[in-house]
């Protein structure tokens, strides 16, 4: 069976350590190169799509917490807080929404600000227990790709909407297969908070974004503070989890007491909607590590471009492509160690989308062959050529390994 674990300790992605402790992978080089070019693309979907980036500590004083309600709806999944003096405690987070919540309270507010998208990838803790730990699916230290668009109640319909197509977009680059959409609902039990006109309302607005697709219901699955829309995957055992998510918050904006100014001049709250277009990075991972089986598409993989000369009498043109390889942008490595033969299949081993091969002919023209993972060996191209064919692949964010047509 495909497992993610297996295949981060061949593909050398990421590993755990007794003394980092359960559930703390440590990301290792080519683990780090991957997950650093999903992260830069994530930015750069989101920073298009009008959001702001912030950057917020990892722990808060006790009473943040207190007053957006986790120490009361979920500190069982928290760990305890540290006491510094009698009066001074702080708490490792489980979530990012406080202290986004603090962001937009930093300033008086207007109709005209919103909606006010506000993003970060983030480290938030969890006290998970050590029996359900594995890998990168289940950790302890989680670095989410998170996000609170803070609107009028009358934006949130387009604000779902567009949360809704940018992780379409982000799945599509990623190679990410849904399994289907779940609305999370409220259930029986008094872990909730708000009043029931408010929940009505946040899953009406949610059932209206999701009108003409198929969606399962979740009842008692919405968070303590309201409903979501949660995108679901299957890993390769069957099993299936929250990748994204987008959520509906009339709660926080109470608790921090957030307002505008609407156009008539009176103070209004905004609505806060929680989103992650990819979740995780650790869970996204795990997901992906399988879902491809460790060859990434080309734009994240961890090694781009392995360049192969044939023997030392081509080093110093190797060395050139894979410089110029390296100013162009891309994750180049040479290899020189043992027969041709093996180097090409070490290279597919290790789910290299590109193999440059430099033979004493394409030495001598300026050329290079290159061997694509999956088997297909093209024409002798100039070096130049070989560049922009690997260019337009990466840059396109393409999840097959030649330019779309």
């Amino acid at each position: 069976m495909i497992d993610h674990r297996r295949l981060g300790r061949e593909l050398g992605l990421f590993t755990s350590d007794p003394l980092a402790g359960a559930g703390l992978p440590l990301w290792l080089p080519a683990g780090a190169a991957a997950r650093h070019a999903v992260e830069e693309y994530v930015r750069d979907l989101e920073r298009r799509s009008g959001h702001q980036h912030v950057l917020t500590p990892p722990l808060g004083k006790r009473e943040l917490f207190e007053l957006s309600g986790h120490l009361g709806y979920f500190a069982d999944d928290m760990f305890p807080p540290m006491r510094l003096s009698a009066d001074d405690e702080f708490v490792l987070r489980p979530a990012l929404c406080p202290h986004h919540a603090l962001v937009y309270r930093s300033r008086g507010r207007s109709w005209r600000d919103l909606p006010l998208r506000v993003a970060e990838l983030g480290g938030m803790y969890r006290a998970e227990r050590s029996g359900v730990l594995g890998g990168l699916s289940r950790v302890r230290a989680i670095s989410l790709n998170d996000g609170h668009n803070f609107c009028s109640l009358e934006q949130v319909g387009e604000e779902v909407a567009e949360v809704l197509r940018l992780i379409r977009e982000a799945h599509a680059a990623l190679g990410v297969r849904p399994a289907g959409f779940r609305l999370s609902l409220r259930g029986p039990g008094e872990k909730y908070v708000g009043d029931d006109a408010q929940w009505a309302r946040a899953e009406e607005l949610l059932r209206a974004a999701l009108d003409g697709m198929p969606y399962a219901e979740g009842p008692g699955e919405a968070a303590f503070y309201g409903p979501k829309i949660d995108i679901q995957v299957v890993d390769a055992a069957g099993r299936e989890s929250t990748l994204s998510t987008v959520q509906l918050d009339f709660d926080k904006p109470e608790r921090f007491d957030l307002s505008y100014v609407d156009s008539g001049g009176a103070r209004r709250r905004p609505v806060m909607v929680h989103r992650s277009l990819v979740g995780s990075m650790e869970r996204l991972f795990a997901y992906l590590i399988e879902v491809h089986e460790g060859a990434f598409p080309a734009w994240y993989a961890p090694v781009q471009v392995v360049v192969l000369p044939v023997d030392a009498g081509q080093d110093g043109a190797a060395d050139g492509f894979a410089a110029a390889a390296r100013a162009a942008g891309l994750r180049v490595e040479v290899d020189r160690a043992g027969s041709l033969g093996a180097r090409v299949r070490d290279a597919a081993r290790a789910r290299v989308p590109y193999a440059a091969v430099v033979g004493p002919r394409e030495a001598a023209a300026g050329r290079i062959s290159l061997r694509l993972r999956d088997g297909r060996v093209l024409e002798p191209m100039p070096a130049a050529e070989a560049l922009t064919l690997i260019g337009k692949v990466v840059g396109a964010r393409a999840v097959g390994l030649l330019p779309p047509a």
